[in-house]
């Protein structure tokens, strides 16, 4: 299938560190591998729906199942973009995820996000958040950026903290077979006009926008 099926194909976020592809299914591959090789100490879960307590060869297929799940589902009023993230040398890294339901009218992304356990301690979550920040607030329009992680996430709650999100509060959720605390928190477009940078490139994004329904209201987006 070409870009001009699907424009999501397109789509290229590019930070000094990192760039962000649209999941193909060659890239599905490299990341259900990634993950099969550990993405967390197995004590712990660090996602509300614990995908990777599954043994291989099903963890990669659930994996490439859920990309292909969130590609057929995608509408202008409900979507996941799943966006493949490779360091400085093209190696595939991590995951980072945008999602959204009605954009047109909430204005609200959430985003999330994984890295491979022999990439991690590198920095790198936090530019992944950033790159993930601007194609919400510069790309696609939003007033508000969400996220949450769990009470004892340290690594996500370390990045959140370290940006100028709100905590909107606490709730009890279920985390594997028992109940735990989840954390959420929010950024709205002035509090991320404070770290907005101008060193993340955009690719794609125009056809993306007319793919998504997104109006041009803050027409501040870049496409190279």
């Amino acid at each position: 299938m070409t870009a001009a099926i699907w424009p999501l194909f397109d789509l290229v976020v590019s930070t000094p560190r990192l760039t962000l592809r649209y999941v193909t299914d060659d890239l599905a591959g490299q990341l259900a591998d990634l993950a099969v090789r550990g993405i967390h100490a197995p004590y712990t879960m660090p996602f509300s729906e614990p995908w990777t307590d599954v043994p291989p060869p099903e963890l990669q297929r659930n994996t490439v199942r859920y990309f292909w799940r969130c590609r057929a589902e995608t509408t202008s009023e409900h979507w996941i973009i799943n966006l493949a993230a490779h360091d400085s040398s093209g190696t595939v890294v991590g995951l980072c995820s945008l999602s959204a339901d009605g954009l047109p009218i909430a204005r609200t992304v959430s985003t999330g996000s994984w890295i491979g356990g022999e990439h991690q301690r590198r920095g790198l979550g936090r530019e992944m958040r950033q790159a993930a920040l601007h194609l919400a607030f510069a790309g696609l329009d939003s007033d508000t950026a969400t996220t949450r992680a769990w009470h004892d996430n340290t690594a996500s709650l370390r990045v959140t903290r370290s940006l100028p999100y709100v905590e909107q509060g606490a709730a009890q959720a279920q985390r594997r077979d028992q109940s735990d605390t989840m954390l959420a928190f929010a950024m709205t477009r002035g509090q991320w006009r404070d770290i907005e940078r101008d060193d993340i490139d955009l690719t794609g994004i125009e056809r993306v926008r007319e793919f998504l329904g997104v109006s041009t209201g803050h027409a501040e987006h870049v496409d190279n």
